[in-house]
């Protein structure tokens, strides 16, 4: 490819400066365009997807983003190295750092990305409300400055804090609570340093019950703006977007177009040139045009293959074709809008349920490890972006999303009936997904009726968190692992009865066998099987239920147990998981998580351990010292996300096991706290 301006610059081959499904999904363009892809790795990504993909693939150094994907000096080398000509930032990393933008165009090369000007004005949220409005785009109340309490009080309760130099909803907290605003100022500021190296802030009005929606626009180097249409994507969880839609089930078209010539003034304010995004909030329910500038997203976005699917229009090859300096060939009047397009993403996560009544909570803690079987979707209307293959290991040093499942259909309720069943037929073994999460939270009233609000998950993500696995189904599967443990008759037709896991015993009853099992993040089960294969079976301290293998074949086995039959399927993985279980190479086929929903309670122990693997970054707590019940003691920082430790109950911290700085592995010892208010703490203002 080939500008065409006076700033020529000419380039077959890209480097793709990102990782995972982002990178992927780049390289597919770059394949189908006949340009040679470079991709990056860290030494933890040594054997990743994106890495077997690209034509050329180059180490950048150790696992820590700061050494490996962050690193511009040895990005630009990679670069040289392989002859590229451009290069493509993706999204996170250094996709919105103006530094970067700058040295890879003083390198000679072409950033497949608008000018850092343009990064500059919209990277800070301060300078981009005082440009867009203007421009005559209309902005949330906010405010700035060094005494933010002030301006708060001065907006009203309640207010959103926002890291200035951020992006993706990272560091953004909600303040109800005047009495809380000073801490969690603290802990804002603390964030965006740690994030983004500037621990500026910007405080908005909150607005109740607000829909998230976006603004895809796309302009070329002599000035032509184009939006491409809305997505709706206000449903999110603590301020990240986890399902997305194109158009939005909310606007009408007077709406439509309003918020889209008011995306192109935005971006014609900051001489914008490729693809981005402008946000906006808007306010309640209504089409009323109410609708307010939040950010401008300088950078191809997560959750663009929805506005791909309902243009037809494939944003990286125009993102490459206006970085190579050709113009637009259509205009405003040739984009048109066809169908309805979902997009949900999975994260390796698990979701723990703690607390009870109105103070139930869902925290959504990473999840690692190596994937032993990957099994994705496909379909009429379905579309996978993954960055994911059996194999992949899957660490703690970036971000948790994992692929992005995406349906396109008629209308709307075809595209969500699609994607329902896209998500049923996604298989992951090795770490916990939120797949199943996904698909309750699809199939919500309010989901199916359009009737979206920002606040929406966080209010009812307890009631979407997938039940804990039957008893009867740890039962059914401990007897089929006895099963595959028992040797099989030799020749004669004779096996030696010493060799099989039965509790066989001469001249006494049989004992049990023990088989311990976990699923995702809940507490190991030990079930214990008596008999050979197995008569009974024990889950714990429960009763013992008839249990039998009916029929067992290479590839499938079924098992009755507790009047039910149970069939599963073999998956040749050495060493797999089956339902998240430890031991055994078998799923369980027809357990639906999604149909047993049920909490799983916190244990409420004493002993306080890491919910993953991380850094300490903060310790508030000392020994001795009385704390009360869902006080925040520790934070540990993982995955790009921050995960306070509380106290589970009043009480004494009686022991401290890390300080500021150290790396915990998952289910460490942190702390102890010892029920029992100490002297002192009753009453006590924290």
């Amino acid at each position: 490819m080939s500008r065409t301006d006076s700033q020529r610059t000419d380039f077959d081959t890209v480097l793709v400066a990102n990782r995972g499904e982002i990178a992927v999904r780049i390289i597919r363009t770059l394949r189908r365009l006949g340009l040679t892809s470079v991709a990056v790795h860290s030494d933890a990504d040594a054997g990743a997807r994106h890495v077997a993909e690209a034509d050329v693939a180059v180490r950048l150094g150790p696992a820590p983003a700061a050494d490996s994907y962050l690193h511009v000096e040895r990005l630009l080398e990679a670069a040289e190295r392989t002859g590229a000509g451009a290069v493509h930032p993706g999204y996170g990393f250094l996709a919105e750092n103006a530094a970067f933008a700058r040295a890879v165009t003083g390198a000679g090369l072409a950033f497949v990305g608008p000018p850092a000007e343009a990064i500059e004005v919209m990277g800070d949220k301060i300078r981009a409300k005082e440009a867009v409005s203007a421009a005559g785009v209309p902005v949330v109340p906010g405010g700035h400055g060094d005494d933010l309490l002030a301006v708060a009080r001065e907006l009203g309760m309640p207010v959103l804090l926002k890291p200035s130099a951020g992006g993706g909803g990272k560091g953004m907290r909600l303040v109800r609570d005047a009495a809380l605003l000073a801490e969690e100022i603290e802990a804002a500021r603390r964030t965006a340093r740690s994030a983004f190296g500037d621990d500026t802030l910007l405080v908005e009005r909150w607005i109740d019950r607000p829909r998230h929606i976006e603004i895809q626009v796309l302009a070329d180097g002599s000035g032509r703006v184009l939006h491409l249409g809305e997505r709706e994507c206000s449903l999110q969880r603590r301020h990240q977007k986890i399902v997305e839609e194109a158009p939005s089930p909310l606007l009408d078209e007077a709406t439509r177009e309003a918020m889209g010539r008011a995306a192109v003034r935005a971006a014609e304010a900051c001489g914008y040139r490729g693809a981005g995004t402008v946000e906006f909030i808007v306010a309640g329910h209504g089409t009323g045009g109410e609708h307010y500038f939040m950010e401008m997203n300088t950078r191809l976005q997560v959750e663009h293959p929805v506005t791909e699917l309902v243009t037809g229009l494939d944003l990286v090859e125009w993102q490459l074709r206006v970085a190579a300096g050709e113009r637009l060939p259509f205009g405003q009047d040739d984009i048109s809008l066809t169908g309805h397009a979902v997009e949900a993403r999975v994260c390796a996560e698990t979701a723990r349920v703690s607390g009870a009544g109105e103070d139930r909570r869902v925290d959504f803690l990473p999840s690692s490890g190596p994937l032993l079987l990957v099994e994705e979707p496909a379909g009429e209307g379905v579309r996978v972006d993954s960055g994911i293959a059996t194999g992949t290991d899957v660490g703690a040093h970036y971000d948790p999303l994992l692929a992005k499942v995406v349906a396109h259909g008629p209308d709307r309720p075809t595209a969500l009936r699609r994607l329902r069943a896209a998500l049923r037929r996604t298989t992951v073994l090795g770490v916990e997904t939120n797949t199943a999460f996904l698909r309750a939270l699809l199939d919500h009233p309010d989901v199916r009726s359009g009737a979206l609000h920002t606040g929406l998950v966080d209010a009812d993500a307890a009631d979407l968190v997938p039940g804990a696995v039957p008893e009867v189904v740890y039962a059914a599967a401990a007897l089929l692992r006895q099963a595959e443990r028992t040797p099989a008759a030799g020749a004669a037709g004779w096996a030696d009865p010493f060799d099989a896991p039965s509790g066989w015993r001469l001249g006494g009853e049989p004992a049990a066998t023990p088989h311990r099992l976990r699923a995702g993040g809940a507490d190991p089960v030990t079930v214990w099987v008596t008999g050979a294969p197995g008569e009974s079976v024990r889950v714990g301290d429960g009763q013992r239920t008839p249990a039998r293998l009916v029929g067992a074949g290479a590839h499938e086995a079924r098992v009755e147990c507790g009047g039910r039959v149970f069939t599963f399927t073999h998956a040749p993985v050495p060493g797999g998981r089956w339902l998240g279980l430890d031991g055994g190479s078998w799923r369980l086929l027809d357990h639906d998580p999604v149909a047993s929903r049920a909490t799983a309670g916190g244990s409420g122990g004493e002993s306080l351990t890491a919910p993953m693997p991380g850094t300490v970054t903060v310790v508030k707590a000392a020994v001795g010292e009385a704390v009360t019940a869902g006080q925040s003691l520790l934070v540990v920082e993982a995955m790009k996300m921050e995960h306070p430790i509380t106290a589970p109950h009043d009480g004494t911290v009686t022991a401290l096991e890390v300080a500021v700085g150290d790396t915990v592995a998952m289910d460490q010892t942190l702390a102890t706290v010892t029920a029992g208010a100490a002297a002192g703490a009753s009453g006590e203002e924290r």
